[in-house]
């Protein structure tokens, strides 16, 4: 996982389709502080999943197409550009 080394933090990772590695459960959602997610279709579909469970998180659209492969160098970059800054806080 990208951020795991961040001091502070601890980070999980899990997806919102059937055939992800790891299948994002309600547990990781009432764990989580940040949520973040790649597109606002993302964000709508994670509502309706575990809407009652986000009362606790707060849910960050990085705004990044879900397109690219894992760990690709252009996606790496993104990420650490879009997310970096909410873990500063």
């Amino acid at each position: 996982m990208m951020f795991a080394g961040h001091a502070g933090i601890e980070v999980d990772s899990a997806g919102l389709d059937h055939d992800a590695d790891v299948v994002c459960s309600a547990e990781q959602v009432v764990w989580a502080d940040l949520i973040f997610v790649m597109e606002k279709s993302h964000r709508a579909k994670l509502t309706r999943q575990f809407g009652r469970h986000l009362r606790r998180a707060r849910v960050v659209c990085l705004d990044i197409p879900d397109r690219y492969a894992l760990m690709q160098p252009e996606l790496v970059a993104l990420l650490r550009t879009r997310v970096l800054p909410h873990l500063n806080r």
